[in-house]
């Protein structure tokens, strides 16, 4: 009555993972995750830098001598 079916035999019924669907992917996916975080923060970081840069007061970063 409680816990998983049980088929005719008396067995536990069993699932099983479709491809993709491992452990070993899981991990993969994290790491790609907290990879594009990483990089997404440098990017905006120089990015952020290059605008800061470009607008600053005071004598300009490209000047023409």
């Amino acid at each position: 009555m409680f816990g998983p079916p049980k088929n005719k035999n008396g067995e536990e019924h069993r699932y099983y993972l479709l491809p993709g669907m491992g452990r070993a992917n899981r991990q993969k996916r994290v790491r790609i995750f907290w990879y594009s975080v990483v990089s997404g923060l440098v990017i905006s970081g120089v990015f952020g830098l290059i605008l800061y840069l470009l607008n600053r007061r005071g004598a300009p970063l490209f000047s023409p001598e």
